[in-house]
């Protein structure tokens, strides 16, 4: 197999950024609209902070109520896919880097992808 230029794994990189970036805006623009259809005569109440559910805080739980409909799910994975388009980004370098043979940018890419992984999987 060939190893692609640097301007190819640019160019390849930008697809990936812009492609995450173009699909977390369009599910949670969907989101958003499904919200304003079912809300949109609900009155903010500003004098007291509500977080969200907990059942929006683990994955097990998001993604069934995302599939079954429920707006603020599908807004809350349209932000997860933002999140997750840098990781992609960075896991795609160590696949490129690992192409080029360059075995120092392997390790390091790597190291940086388990350090994100890890911050998203243990920190809440």
């Amino acid at each position: 197999m060939n190893k692609p230029s640097d301007q190819q794994v640019d160019i390849l990189i930008g697809n990936v950024l812009r492609a995450g970036v173009l699909l977390s805006s369009a599910v949670t623009f969907i989101g958003l609209l499904l919200y304003l259809v079912h809300h949109y005569s609900a009155t903010p109440n500003y004098h007291q902070f509500h977080s969200i559910s907990g059942k929006l805080r683990h994955l097990r739980e998001l993604f069934p109520d995302a599939f079954h409909g429920d707006p603020v799910a599908i807004i809350q994975v349209g932000v997860l896919l933002l999140i997750a388009t840098p990781v992609a980004r960075v896991a795609f370098l160590v696949g490129a880097f690992a192409l080029e043979k360059d075995r120092m940018y392997v390790v390091v890419s790597g190291f940086v992808l388990a350090v994100l992984i890890y911050s998203i999987v243990f920190f809440k």
